[in-house]
């Protein structure tokens, strides 16, 4: 029997970003107050595969060490959920290689983007 392992950690943090072309694009028009820096809790949910169910990667100290990534209030310009899942992503892959990534960020709790990484033993 084969069966899928994970561990999944959560937290949050403040951060300040803008969304440029809010300020300038006509189909955006109803939110161009995006383009102004603006304040966001950022929400993240990080899943990662481990091997056996005494968890090769403690989530307790995993957690820790995503959060410690982030210091005080975020002013991340112009990086989208989607990028600060992205550059999460590279992180762990770099630090926990070989295993399956998954990173959710939100804006508040409410609205983001979920990435996966694709191994290479996926793609053939």
């Amino acid at each position: 029997m084969f069966i899928s392992r994970y561990i999944e950690v959560t937290f949050q943090k403040e951060g300040i970003h803008k969304y440029p072309a809010a300020l300038d694009d006509p189909k955006l028009a109803d939110v161009q107050f995006l383009g102004y820096p603006h304040r966001h809790m950022f929400h993240f949910r990080v899943r990662v595969s481990v091997t056996h169910n005494d968890r090769d990667i403690e989530f307790i100290l995993f957690k820790r060490e995503l959060e410690n990534l982030y210091q005080g209030t975020m002013n991340i310009d112009y990086k989208s959920c989607e990028m600060l899942a992205e550059e999460l992503i590279g992180y762990i892959v770099k630090n926990y290689p070989s295993r399956y990534v998954e990173v959710g960020v939100s804006e508040d709790g409410e609205n983001g983007a979920v990435l996966t990484n694709v191994l290479p033993s996926v793609l053939i």
